[in-house]
């Protein structure tokens, strides 16, 4: 299944930041394994469909918003693996389709409009028994791909990687950060960024995830929990917001590293680095790795809405 995608490449940051604040600064490019299926997204969907193909589903149900990047890879995952999709989409239809369902779409992924109150559900085994009366045999993959299997994946993202001291990665619902830490040696050290304003909640959720992934008896290259801490104040409003600052720092960022970077979720985490780095809050000397995790089909919906 993994051998339609690209080893993710580690590129290089030099910069007068990086070099007054004496460390090494590299990316991940998880954007560059695949067209459609990429970033942490793959690595949360991979052993979902592994699990769904081994008991024999043909049909993929998930959740999620109308410019959901977990939507997007769903929808071209389905097709590449002979899998009919489903998604249901928070909130009402709205025509002409933004361009993540407009894909969504093309990649035969059949679309279902939930109300706000209703999909508040979404995880309550009373809503997956209806949707499985109506529906009939299909494969429920939570929204984002946040489940054991999702946190399963995400312990591979680092496995092609160089000896780095500093992992950081954006941070939405914690699923990914958990595989993250669940792989890292003892002597690394991890820092999420939440995209979500008041995202200090994260702290309970990715320790319940990494809790619950060892009690489920899964691998994991490591057991212990190795240094790792939120840095909330980087979110600019809440999750998808954006103001002038961020745009600017986007778009002077790819025309120098030549690194295109999504507005929800790395910008964030790539804006907070170079700030931290002016601050001299990293030490002399560190290796520090960010995580590109792609999303980079948003940013068409997003410059649509922002008129950019």
């Amino acid at each position: 299944m993994s051998s339609i995608f690209l080893p993710p490449p580690t590129q290089q940051i030099h910069s007068h930041i990086t070099q007054n604040a004496g460390v090494e600064l590299s990316v991940l490019r998880l954007d560059l394994m695949h067209p459609w299926v990429n970033g942490n997204k793959w690595f949360k969907l991979k052993y979902n469909l592994l699990e769904a193909k081994k008991m024999n589903f043909n049909t993929l149900l998930t959740f999620g918003g109308a410019y959901s990047n977990h939507i997007f890879a769903t929808a071209a995952a389905g097709k590449l693996f002979g899998f009919h999709t489903i998604g249901v989409i928070r909130g009402e239809e709205r025509l002409p389709q933004n361009p993540t369902l407009s894909f969504a779409v093309q990649q035969s992924m059949q679309l279902v409009y939930c109300d706000r109150t209703s999909y508040k559900q979404r995880n309550t085994p009373e809503l997956h028994a209806q949707l499985r009366e109506h529906y009939g045999e299909i494969f429920i993959i939570p929204e984002g791909g946040s489940n054991l299997n999702g946190v399963r994946g995400c312990t591979e993202i680092l496995k092609e990687t160089g000896d780095f001291d500093v992992i950081c990665i954006a941070c939405g619902t914690g699923t990914t950060f958990a595989g993250i830490l669940l792989s890292l040696a003892q002597k690394q050290r991890a820092i999420a960024f939440p995209i979500l304003k008041n995202g200090e909640f994260l702290q309970t959720e990715i320790a319940t995830l990494w809790q619950s992934y060892l009690a489920a008896g899964l691998l994991a290259p490591n057991n212990s929990p190795p240094s790792w801490e939120l840095i909330c104040n980087y979110h600019f409003g809440g999750y998808a917001k954006v103001n002038n600052e961020l745009l600017k720092f986007t778009q002077q960022f790819q025309q120098t590293h030549g690194i295109p970077l999504d507005y929800v979720y790395t910008a964030k985490m790539f804006y907070g680095v170079m700030d931290l780095l002016k601050q001299g809050f990293f030490s002399k000397g560190d290796r520090i790795l960010l995580i590109h995790t792609g999303g980079l089909q948003g940013n068409l919906g997003m410059q649509q809405r922002l008129i950019i």
